[in-house]
C-alpha cells in the first residue's frame, strides 16, 4: 500500500484501515513513517456528499 503524503482531509485514519483490511496475504506499506502515524491519529470523519440517496429515490421513481 503506498500512503503518500497528501492533503490531511484525505489521509484518515478510515483510509489506512481500508486498505490493511483489504489485504489478503501480504501488506507492504510504503512512505513516510510520520504520514502513516498522522493517519492513525487522524480520526476525522467527514460527511460525504455522494448524492446516493437522491439518486435511489430518482431511480424508484422510474418505471421499466
Amino acid at each position: 500500500m503506498v500512503v503518500p503524503s497528501a492533503a490531511p482531509m484525505l489521509m484518515t485514519r478510515n483510509l489506512l484501515y481500508t486498505g490493511i483490511t483489504r489485504a489478503k496475504k501480504l501488506l507492504i506499506i510504503v512512505g513516510i513513517e510520520k504520514v502513516v502515524e498522522f493517519m492513525i491519529q487522524n480520526t476525522n470523519i467527514k460527511k460525504r456528499n455522494t448524492g446516493l440517496a437522491y439518486k435511489m429515490r430518482e431511480r424508484r421513481k422510474l418505471k421499466f
